[in-house]
């Protein structure tokens, strides 16, 4: 009998919790032809999560949990889930219930045909802000332009995957994560699905404008130097400008004189040429900076505990 894990990261989701479990049992409970696996990773919640997720447990041996020693953001949780789940594949869920655990057995369909990522694409993106819809294509619309592989838009990371992926991104230990870029890096045969993001049931959500802000700039500096390219293309054509303004007021002193005049003009092309400079210098320190991050090799996550064992 193959063995289906199901992965819910969880961060201060004790509303959620008790409505999401029910749907779940449901599902497996409606699919007995195989062995099921819920997985909650406890990513240091501050609230009531964990004991929730301790009774679930003690109600239903399928639930397995890790408790990590604090938050240290979804996408560690998720690789604390790759190297806990024991299924011969694995569904990664979001707590809110805004993926949908119907959409999973008709996953677990293409993944018997013999697709190793079955990925659920959202037809729209619900409810949210023009701004940050159009802030987040941009952002995939860029990433897809700078990197040698497809990057799948409007995918988030409900999605099942197949032991091979999970093998896969075990393998990956980089300590600034972006696993959706890492979905698309790895490969393997792909199959996506359309659905409708529902609304969550319960709680608010924990990515503000800022967060999201943050994600977006580890995506890309993940996965592409495009920026620093960026940078040194601006650096080439102002300098080439200025080469050809001094070239021409050059000329122009020497055949007509000057008088000293351009005050303006030169405290504008000093502003922009240090706006510029800073721009450069603050795009190669996002570099540096996780290359200082990933020379520390310092464990992506710390777990305390796997149900009820102690890991330390």
């Amino acid at each position: 009998m193959k063995k289906v894990s199901i992965l819910v990261p969880c961060y201060n989701e004790e509303k959620s919790l008790p409505l999401l479990y029910p749907e779940l049992k449901s599902l497996m409970d409606a699919n007995a032809s195989y062995e099921w696996e819920i997985l909650f990773v406890n990513d240091g919640s501050k609230d009531n999560t964990i004991n929730i997720i301790k009774a679930l447990r003690a109600a239903d041996k399928r639930i397995n949990y890790v408790d990590l020693t604090r938050n240290f953001g979804k996408e560690n949780a998720m690789l604390a889930g790759f190297d806990y789940v024991t299924g011969d594949c694995m569904v990664i869920l979001d707590a809110d219930l805004q993926d949908p655990p119907s959409l999973i057995p008709e996953m677990l369909k293409y993944w018997e045909q013999g697709y190793d990522d079955v990925y659920a694409k959202r037809a729209s993106r619900g409810k949210e802000s023009w701004l940050r819809r159009n802030c987040s294509l941009l952002f995939y619309k860029i990433l897809d332009q700078s990197t040698r592989y497809d990057v799948l838009q409007n995918v988030g990371d409900f999605r099942l995957l197949d032991r091979c992926c999970i093998n896969s991104l075990r393998k990956i230990r980089e300590s600034e994560r972006y696993t959706k870029g890492m979905f698309c890096w790895i490969g393997y045969r792909k199959k996506e699905l359309l659905f409708d993001r529902d609304e969550r049931v319960a709680g608010k959500s924990k990515w503000g404008f800022w967060r999201l802000f943050n994600l977006a700039v580890e995506g890309i500096t993940s996965f592409t130097t495009f920026p620093l390219r960026i940078a040194t293309i601006i650096g080439g054509t102002v300098a080439f400008f200025a080469f050809i303004t001094m070239f021409y007021y050059g000329m122009k002193t020497i055949i007509y004189g000057d008088d000293a005049k351009g005050f303006t003009t030169i405290i504008v092309a000093v502003l922009l040429m240090g706006g510029i400079q800073l721009l450069a210098i603050g795009i190669m320190g996002e570099y540096i900076g996780r290359i200082f991050n990933e020379t520390k090799k310092r464990p992506t996550y710390l777990a305390s505990h796997y149900n009820e064992d102690k890991l330390y």
